[in-house]
């Protein structure tokens, strides 16, 4: 049942997705028509607004080179796609197909909507950590790292659950706790209907109505009025296991209805008002703490950035939504414009403050702080792109050689760390501990955990750039070539 109610609701979704596409596509039975690497080439470049390589033929192999070719792009994106594999999905084993779709929908529907809710809600998304946290360097290297990557997923949950809480609060007699049973009455959904367009639904009358009742009006509602494509029945939530995968993939598009609701401007215009109050306060904050602590040792100074951090990280929350603003430069106010400078001038001052404070620690770990910093900014670099495969090959193996070339380094640079005496001549600290505990964090639990999944990633990329590059050749070589000349010819260059 579970398995069943997964394939229609994923099929419903893709469906809703390929709808805008160049060349629409309806999906008539999912594990067949995976199997071919269309559809999630088609499905990944709506997603990703980028247009991925594909075989225009469907014989054996030009359906594997597309099935690779959609798994690659995913595995840039540093998803991982655990015993996900080509001939799987070629043969449309479902517990496969299921698990990429879900892998799919995850990351680029809920996991990109829940990010900004992650902020409010105070939930360790990586969005929300800017170039001022102090580990922010090494959050971005620790995306590659499985636990972060797992604990972000549950974080994403939580934010989108929390998410329906909060529409469904406003109705004291709807209580949501999970993705499951708490939808079963369909009051859930009609509560979040209401809370997105009062006067929709009557919950009094609701609750005097059969499960079965009440989703169905809730699913009709949902899609003729907020136009919320029906991806459930009544009869896959009104069970007594109703599956989470489903049901969240669902709430999802009523997340995504509401980021889409117009903000008045007026709203708007206060918000950027509150948001440019806050950042000329932490502006005249900081350049007053640079002249307080101008004479103060190295130690001093850096308890009070520290202190001063964990405070601005904190205040800064309410305002993300507002300061991190998708929108270019052209659709900006002249409002927005002002306090988009303003927030980049405050954070330019403050990792001024924090390079300073850097090159103050005692030399032998300005060196290793160097080394970090490089490491991480390898680490954080998007993979070239495999669409010129000669190209490809020599820039990873540059990468290859650099990366070898710093992490010889990594045996010393840690045995510094662990074995640093903290302290001078009067058995007072040289080094905030904390400072030495985030470099040492950085050290082990980022760059260690990440090392080999990085050099797998740049040999994969190789390899890919390699056998992309054979297949160009022999589709040259793919002609008649009548003259003796002419063959040894292309030998030779070959």
């Amino acid at each position: 049942q579970r398995e069943f109610t997964q394939k229609k609701t994923f099929t419903s979704w893709i469906n809703s997705i390929l709808a805008k596409h160049t060349s629409p596509y309806v999906v008539s039975d999912l594990y067949t028509d995976i199997q071919e690497g269309h559809l999630l080439l088609d499905l990944l470049e709506v997603l990703s607004g980028q247009h991925l390589p594909r075989e225009k033929g469907c014989n054996t192999f030009q359906c594997r080179s597309n099935i690779e070719n959609a798994l690659t792009f995913l595995k840039s994106r540093s998803l991982k796609l655990i015993n996900i594999h080509v001939a799987d999905i070629i043969e449309g084993k479902p517990s496969i197909v299921l698990g990429l779709i879900w892998t799919i929908i995850f990351h680029f529907h809920i996991e990109e909507l829940a990010r900004t809710l992650a902020c409010t809600y105070n939930q360790p998304s990586p969005a929300c950590s800017s170039a001022t946290d102090s580990s922010s360097k090494a959050s971005r290297s620790a995306k590659k790292s499985a636990k972060i990557k797992e604990r972000w997923k549950v974080s994403a949950t939580k934010a989108l659950l929390l998410w329906a809480k909060e529409q469904c609060s406003l109705h004291s007699s709807v209580s949501v706790t999970d993705f499951k049973s708490s939808w079963r009455s369909g009051l859930a959904f009609l509560a979040i209907i209401q809370t997105l367009r009062p006067g929709l639904v009557d919950l009094e009358k609701a609750k005097a109505r059969s499960n079965k009742e009440n989703l169905k009006e809730a699913f009709r509602i949902a899609e003729l009025e907020l136009n919320i494509p029906r991806l459930l029945e009544p009869e896959d939530v009104d069970v007594v296991d109703p599956d989470e995968k489903s049901i969240m993939t669902y709430v999802a598009q009523f997340l995504q209805y509401s980021k889409n609701l117009p903000e008045s401007e007026e709203d708007m215009q206060d918000k950027v008002r509150e948001a440019m109050g806050w950042l000329a306060a932490q502006e005249k904050k900081l350049a007053k703490l640079l002249v307080e602590t101008e004479n103060e040792t190295y130690y001093q100074k850096c308890k009070e950035m520290m202190s001063f951090m964990e405070t601005f990280n904190q205040e800064k929350i309410p305002f993300l939504p507002v300061l991190s603003s998708k929108r270019s430069e052209d659709e900006l106010s002249e409002g927005q414009q002002q306090m988009r400078e303003e927030w980049d001038k405050v954070i330019s001052q403050i990792n001024e403050w924090k390079a300073k404070l850097d090159q103050m620690l005692p030399s032998i770990l300005v060196r290793i702080e160097a080394w970090l910093q490089e490491v991480e900014r390898l680490q954080a670099e998007d993979l070239p792109d495999l669409q010129d495969p000669f190209k490809a090959m020599s820039v990873f193996r540059e990468i290859i050689v650099i990366f070898k070339g710093l992490m010889d380094c990594f045996d010393s640079h840690l045995d510094t760390l662990q074995s640093f005496k903290n302290e001078d001549e009067k058995n007072m600290p040289l080094v905030l501990p904390e400072k030495l505990e985030e470099m040492k964090r950085r050290l082990i639990s980022n760059i260690r955990s990440t090392n080999p999944s990085t050099f797998l990633e740049y040999h994969y990329g190789l390899c890919s750039a390699i056998a992309n590059e054979v297949k160009l050749k022999l589709n040259i070589w793919d002609m008649k070539y009548g003259a003796k000349e002419s063959v040894e010819s292309l030998l030779e260059n070959w």
